[in-house]
C-alpha cells in the first residue's frame, strides 16, 4: 500500500512538473511575442514623429517669414535661461532697428556678468577670427527709482520668432550656448 502511494505521489509530481514546464514554456513565447511587438511599435511611432517633424519643418519653411519695414520697433527677447535675460527695468524687451532688411535688436542686461555675445554656438566662439559681440554700458532705472550700469548688446537677428544660437561668456570666462528669439515688433512712433 505505501508502495502504491509514492507512486501515486511520484506520478503526481512528474505531472504537475510537466504541466508546468508546460505552461511554463507556453507564458515564455507569449513573453516573448508580447515583447516583439512592444519593441516594433516605438518604431513605428519613431517613424511617425519623425514624418510629423518633418512636415512641421516644411510648414515652417513655406510660412512667409515676417518682413518688417525699416524704422524701429520694440520686440520681446526671449531666452532659455532665468540667468541670462533682459533686465526687469525694460520688461523683456529690447529695441529692434530694421535698416535694408537687415535686423539687430539692442538689449541692456540684468548685470555686467556678461562680457561678450557670439552669433552662433559655443564652440565657434572660442576658434581664431570669431567675432564676438562687444558690450555697451547702458543706464537703466527701476520702477523704485534706482538706477545702475549694466552691459547691452546689438545681437543681429535673423528673423522674427525664429529660434537661433546665441553664446555667451561671463566674468569666469567659460563659453556657454543658448538659444534666444525675437518677437511681438512694435513699431515705435
Amino acid at each position: 500500500m505505501k508502495r502504491k502511494i509514492i507512486m501515486l505521489v511520484s506520478t503526481a509530481l512528474v505531472i504537475g512538473t510537466l504541466l508546468t514546464g508546460c505552461t511554463s514554456l507556453k507564458n515564455a513565447e507569449e513573453d516573448q511575442e508580447q515583447e516583439t511587438m512592444e519593441a516594433s511599435e516605438p518604431e513605428a511611432d519613431l517613424g511617425n514623429e519623425q514624418d510629423s517633424e518633418d512636415q512641421k519643418e516644411e510648414e515652417e519653411k513655406a510660412a512667409p517669414a515676417v518682413v518688417l519695414k525699416d524704422g524701429t520697433y520694440t520686440a520681446e527677447f526671449d531666452t532659455d535661461s532665468s540667468m541670462f535675460h533682459v533686465c526687469e527695468a525694460h520688461d523683456g524687451k529690447g529695441t529692434l532697428t530694421v535698416e535694408n532688411g537687415e535686423m539687430v535688436i539692442h538689449v541692456s542686461l540684468a548685470s555686467k556678468n556678461i562680457v561678450n555675445l557670439f552669433p552662433g554656438v559655443a564652440e565657434d566662439a572660442g576658434k581664431e577670427g570669431a567675432r564676438v559681440l562687444e558690450p555697451t554700458t547702458d543706464s537703466v532705472t527701476y520702477s523704485d527709482g534706482i538706477t545702475e550700469e549694466v552691459y547691452g548688446f546689438d545681437i543681429p537677428v535673423p528673423g522674427i520668432d525664429v529660434e537661433f544660437d546665441l553664446a555667451l561668456i561671463g566674468t569666469k570666462g567659460t563659453w556657454y550656448d543658448h538659444k534666444v528669439s525675437v518677437s511681438n515688433p512694435q513699431r515705435m512712433e
